[in-house]
């Protein structure tokens, strides 16, 4: 008999924690009445918003970074990301004292793309429906001699990610569902396995765009599936199939995904910044934009949910949320 060894262990979360404390930021949990009210429960709002770089990926890139030798650190980082992994590769390369190149998709949001230059990165772009961002960067990193930090296909990435979730079941204490977005599956497989490895009984829950249901249709499948690149305004999750790493995890850990449409997501947009006077990119606020709807059917007692991030500029928030408010 034959045992596999998972990717990602609770230890190396705990090993990510204490690798990131005085590097990251321990972000706040935040409450609100007219949610609980809504939702028919309690929910803990775990706010990767004010994170650095806005958004939980500085998490996991420097965990990720932080273990290159100093001859990998001397040659360089390569990455590929639509902006908010790409800014995290950035930020934390400008931090270990090295440089980093970005492979970004031409139609990334400016205000990401000028982040992630503002922190100094050298930023190469193509067309994300039809070119390999993998296959750009995997060759970019060998012609340069630079160490590829992939936004999620890499253990230590999905570890250092999972330290949202770690953080805020160590302040809230045992909580029975916590509900994350689904990207490429990193934040949510570093979640499932701090969450299941606390607390069993917990029930995780997935959120996908609608347009952008590759890791739903994957469980479903009990294999990673395919689907064209989504058009969605949920730009950190318009992937067309989940991680290999990931979702080797996410198949075992995750309980289920339920998805939102895009309408819904400004909803929740406009919901965060009206009631909890927080900005939430489209991202960001997939789950709670399934806890507004019902999408995740009766809830139990206590919820948590991670809110990703909160990149996006001024004018593109304004355009989401239907400019003017009414």
């Amino acid at each position: 008999m034959t045992t596999t060894t998972p990717p990602v262990t609770l230890d190396d979360v705990r090993d990510a924690a204490a690798r990131l404390e005085g590097v990251a930021r321990r972000t706040p949990v935040l409450r609100s009445r007219t949610l609980d009210a809504l939702a028919g429960a309690e929910v803990f709002l775990k706010c990767e918003n004010f994170q650095r770089v806005g958004a939980f990926k500085f998490r996991g890139a420097y965990n990720a970074a932080s273990r290159l030798t100093p001859e990998q650190l001397s040659r360089g980082i390569a990455a590929y990301s639509s902006g908010n992994h790409a800014q995290a590769v950035a930020l934390a390369a400008r931090e270990l004292g090295t440089t980093a190149v970005i492979v970004m998709p031409e139609d990334a949001p400016p205000s990401k793309r000028a982040a992630t230059a503002g922190y100094g990165a050298e930023i190469v772009t193509y067309d994300r429906y039809t070119a390999d961002r993998v296959a750009i960067a995997e060759a970019l990193a060998a012609d340069r001699g630079l160490a590829l930090i992939p936004p999620y296909e890499h253990p230590h990435v999905m570890a250092g990610q999972g330290t949202a979730a770690l953080e805020l079941l160590e302040e809230v204490g045992e909580l029975d569902a916590l509900l994350t977005p689904v990207g490429g599956g990193g934040l949510m497989a570093g979640s499932a396995t701090v969450a299941k490895g606390l607390h069993p009984g917990i029930r995780t829950v997935g959120v996908e765009p609608e347009a952008g249901d590759d890791t739903k249709r994957s469980l479903e499948a009990g294999r990673r599936v395919s689907i064209p690149v989504p058009r969605t305004i949920a730009d950190g999750q318009a992937l067309h199939t989940p991680g290999e790493l990931t979702f080797s995890v996410n198949r075992r850990l995750l309980d289920e995904v339920v998805l939102v449409t895009d309408d819904e997501i400004r909803d929740a947009m406009r919901f965060a910044f009206e009631h909890l006077k927080i900005v939430v990119e489209p991202s960001g606020a997939t789950p709670l934009a399934a806890l507004l709807t019902g999408r995740v059917g009766p809830l139990p007692p206590r919820v948590g949910v991670v809110v990703s991030g909160g990149n996006v500029d001024a004018g593109r928030f304004a355009e989401l949320c239907g400019g003017a408010t009414h």
